[in-house]
Order: structure tokens, then C-alpha cells, then sequence
């Protein structure tokens, strides 16, 4: 499905001569538009894992990984997204929507421009620098071979997203802010006895720190056993159970879906409607109850999912609840040292100096999946040029990644909730009247960061806290700023909190 504009594009270029890095910059500023007029929470669920493939003769391809999120955006934003992309490249004339995935042609490389003539190598070279390469340049592919599955296995629509076969427990980089989740996730996967373990185990962590490697790493391992496994995205769960309705086989969606023996549902946080919560809440407490193994990943904790209902959040924390702590240097150069090996299989000649990869994991601290963009992007500097990747290279390579851009805008409300997660409370008790040490310690370090992190005032900061007076909050400040001078281990537990909020 598409969108037509006014504006034809050039049949020769399909951006009136851009280059490709033009075109990445030109869809990063679309992006950032729509994240600012739709607000986090509409981008975060729908967009957020939008991507351009490409422009060509005026036609904006872009690719999203399910049906059901290519199905909303055209139904309730294709016009939305010509409108913004237009207004920065007035060529695009036509907005096509895709799914990418198992089956999926190769991508190409993404935001570069395609011409009827070939491009030259200095062409070729700035797109590279600034994007990944293709499926076919890469050595990590973007298409995904569906795993086999064991008989028995759901029919249909339940046979659930399909499984990388890269992501696997043999090609996890385990490290300390990992080791237990690895640990759980292996414990899931091959217990053979009876009833399920730690169920349901859920995971939470941010973006690119391996939660869905652990999910897929689950589900190739249990059906090695011979295990019935079902791995769903939210989308893929909520597409199920609206395709389910429109055809009247809600029941059979129903019945399939509890009669298999590990359910892996992934991005938990984006599941929405009352009706597809109310049956996933019901679906999670018939496995449950019937011994079956449910895991579920989301980047939260379950208590701040707070647009499922109170008993489903209550289920879904009564299980193992583990954090995927952020990577620490040791653990990215362990990861970039993996990617880098894998890379000279299909690349015996390619060769990255001990300086450059640690300048690398140094660099790049947000995820593991930049620094996999990393890894590809020197590939491409080192095949594109035929010569060795330098320090100056890898600068240039990987500028877009290095978290040099404008400081995260911190909201109190965020740093209430995470405090309250660390502290094992509720929000409602740290804006409420309760003075008991419990709550009084997780208030009174919230008011502090709210002061250092934010613009707010101490009367707005005050409001924000349960309508309390700015001496309070000053007071709060004062009594924290002292303490981590003292304390060493409450000067650690601030700075984690600091740095989990500004990452």
C-alpha cells in the first residue's frame, strides 16, 4: 500500500541528485520530527523500529519487522509520514510500506538512493561510512532462516515470529550485567523435569543489551528437547488475536496457543487494547496454571507497565524478575572481539588493530547493537578503499554512533518510577504522606536527582512529589548531597541511577 503526492520525483535518481548520506540525515530528521509532534509513547510503539531501504524515483520504501505494525502505520499515519518526509526532501512523492524478516528480500543498503547508472566508489564509500552495508556485504544477514520446529508444533499464524539462527547461548557474550539472566535463560531451556521454572521468567532491559538474543537462545535450545515453542512479538500476538477475531476462529487462536509447552513473548510493553490485554492476561494464566513455561522480555520492569492490568502485572512479577544491566567496557570489547572474528571468517583480510577496538568499545557505550553497526561500517572503510582501517578511519566510521549528541531530557516522573524499582516500592508510596525509613530514603534521593538532572524549580519539584512545600525538597537535597560524600556505597547507588536515566 502507498501514498501519492503532488511532486513527482527524478527518474533518474528519486531525490533530485542526493547521495545516500543525504538521505540517512534527511529520514534521521523525518524520525525526529515525528517523535517530537506524536509524542515518546506513539513513536516508542509504532515507529521506533521504522526503517528507510530506500529512495528511488521519488518512492520512499521503508520496512517495518510484522504485518501488524505495516497494517497500523498505513491505516493511521501513511499520510503523517509522506507529509514530514516531504517536507524535508520535496521529491518524495510516494511513501511504500514493507515487511522485512524470514523470507523478506535482501536489504539494501539503508537510506541509499538508487540510480539507473552504477554508483562510483566514492559514492559508494560516503553511503557506506554512514550506514549499514547490505544483506549481501555483511557478514551478519539481515534475513532470518526460520528454525525447524518439532512436530506437534502450532499450525498457521501460531507458528509465531521465527527464530535467528544467529542468536543463540554459543554466540552470547555473557558478562557481569548479564551472567544471571544467561544463567536463568539456560536453566528455562533445558529443564526436563516436570512444571516450569521461575515462570514466568521475565526479563527487562533497554534497547540492543541482548534480551531478545536470550529469548531466541531459549527457544532453539527447548526445541532441541523436542519441546512445543511459540516465540511472538507483541505485534505478532496482537495481529494473531485480531486476525482471529475477524475470522471467527478465536477459539482455536485460543485453544493452539495454551497447548504448547513454552510460550517466549517478546517487547511485552507495546501489547494494547483492552481486549487483546484481557486475553493475553488470560493466556498467560492458563499456562501458568497448567505447569507450562512462559517467558516474556520487555524494557521495563512488569510493575511500570502500566497499561496492563493490575493482576496481569501482578503475575507477571510473581515469577523471576532480572534486569540486563547496561555493558560495561570489559563486556563491549568482548562483544566487539566476537563480531570482529566472525567478520574475518567471511574476511580472512580484514584486520582491526587491539588500539582501534578499544577505541571502539570505549566509544560507543549505549548497545551492543551499535557496536555491530561499528564492526560493519569499518568493514566497509576497509573493502570499499583496500586499505587498512587506522584510528582516523574508525573516527570517521563510527561518528553517528559516539554519544556526543544533545543530553537525554530527564522527566520526574521517570526518575520516580526508576527509584521506586530500585528500592522495591511503589510511586504512590514515595508521593504519598508515609515518613517510614523505606520511603523516606527512595523520596528524598528522587528529589535529588529531579534537582541535579532537571530545569525544574524546588516549588515544581515540591508539586510533583504529592503537592510538598520547596524547603522540603531542599532539605531532601541538602540531606543527599552530604550523605554521598560520606557514604561510598550510596555515592554508587546515585551515579547508577544517574547513568541509567541519561542513557
Amino acid at each position: 500500500m502507498h501514498v501519492d503526492g503532488s511532486v513527482a520525483g527524478n527518474a533518474e535518481t528519486g531525490m533530485g541528485g542526493a547521495s545516500g548520506s543525504d538521505t540517512v540525515a534527511a529520514w534521521a530528521r523525518v524520525k525526529r520530527r515525528l517523535r517530537a509532534e506524536l509524542g515518546e509513547d506513539v513513536f516508542a510503539s509504532w515507529f521506533a523500529r521504522l526503517e528507510l531501504v530506500e529512495v528511488v524515483s521519488g518512492t520512499a520504501r521503508l520496512s517495518v519487522p510484522t504485518r501488524f505494525l505495516k497494517s497500523w502505520i498505513e491505516s493511521h499515519y501513511l499520510d503523517r509520514v509522506l507529509a514530514t518526509f516531504r517536507s524535508e526532501v520535496e521529491s518524495v512523492s510516494l511513501i511504500e510500506v514493507g515487511v522485512r524478516g524470514a523470507g523478506a528480500p535482501p536489504r539494501v543498503v539503508s537510506g541509499a538512493v538508487k540510480s539507473s547508472a552504477p554508483a562510483s566508489p566514492l559514492a559508494r564509500l560516503q553511503a557506506a561510512s554512514s550506514v549499514q552495508l547490505s544483506s549481501g556485504e555483511m557478514s551478519f544477514p539481515a534475513e532470518v532462516e526460520s528454525a525447524s520446529q518439532p512436530r506437534g508444533e502450532a499450525s498457521g499464524d501460531l507458528n509465531g515470529a521465527p527464530l535467528d539462527n544467529r542468536l543463540t547461548f554459543a554466540s552470547f557474550v555473557v558478562g557481569r550485567s548479564n551472567a544471571l539472566a544467561h544463567a536463568a535463560a539456560e536453566r528455562v531451556a533445558r529443564h526436563d523435569g516436570q512444571g516450569a521454572l521461575y515462570n514466568p521468567l521475565y526479563f527487562h532491559a533497554g534497547v540492543g543489551l541482548g534480551k531478545t538474543h536470550l529469548l531466541h537462545g531459549i527457544g532453539h535450545a527447548a526445541r532441541e528437547s523436542g519441546r512445543r515453542v511459540i516465540y511472538l512479538t507483541a505485534d505478532r500476538f496482537m495481529y494473531g488475536f485480531v486476525n482471529a477475531l475477524k475470522t471467527q476462529s478465536a477459539l482455536a487462536f485460543k485453544e493452539k496457543l495454551r497447548a504448547i509447552d513454552l510460550l517466549i513473548l517478546d517487547d511485552v510493553q507495546f501489547i494494547q487494547g483492552k481486549s487483546i490485554q484481557a486475553e493475553f492476561g488470560h493466556t498467560i494464566n492458563s499456562l501458568i496454571d497448567a505447569g507450562r513455561q512462559v517467558v516474556v522480555a520487555s524494557d521495563r520492569p512488569p510493575t511500570e507497565l502500566e497499561a496492563l492490568e493490575e493482576r496481569v502485572r501482578s503475575r507477571l512479577a510473581g515469577g523471576l524478575v532480572v534486569e540486563i544491566g547496561t555493558l560495561d567496557e570489559q563486556l563491549r570489547m568482548s562483544i566487539l572481539s566476537a563480531r570482529l572474528a566472525a567478520v574475518r571468517v567471511a574476511h580472512p583480510n580484514f584486520e582491526v588493530s587491539p588500539t582501534v577496538a578499544t577505541y571502539v568499545a570505549r566509544a560507543i557505550t549505549a548497545n551492543g547493537r551499535d557496536l555491530e553497526g561499528a564492526v560493519n561500517r569499518l568493514l566497509a572503510h576497509a573493502t570499499l578503499t583496500g586499505t587498512a582501517v587506522t584510528m582516523e578511519t574508525a573516527e570517521t566510521a563510527i561518528r553517528d554512533l559516539v554519544k556526543n549528541r544533545e543530553p537525554k531530557r530527564i522527566k520526574i516522573e521517570d526518575i520516580q518510577k526508576l527509584v521506586a524499582s530500585r528500592y522495591n516500592v511503589s510511586r504512590s508510596d514515595i508521593l504519598s504522606e508515609r515518613r517510614t525509613a523505606a520511603v523516606v530514603k527512595p523520596r528524598q534521593i528522587a528529589m535529588y536527582l529531579s534537582k541535579v538532572l532537571t530545569l525544574r524549580s524546588l516549588p515544581e519539584i515540591g508539586r510533583r512529589f504529592g503537592g510538598r512545600d520547596h524547603t522540603t525538597v531542599l532539605h531532601a537535597v541538602r540531606k543527599i548531597d552530604k550523605l554521598i560524600g560520606e557514604d561510598n556505597v550510596l555515592n554508587d547507588e546515585v551515579e547508577l541511577l544517574k547513568r541509567m536515566l541519561q542513557d
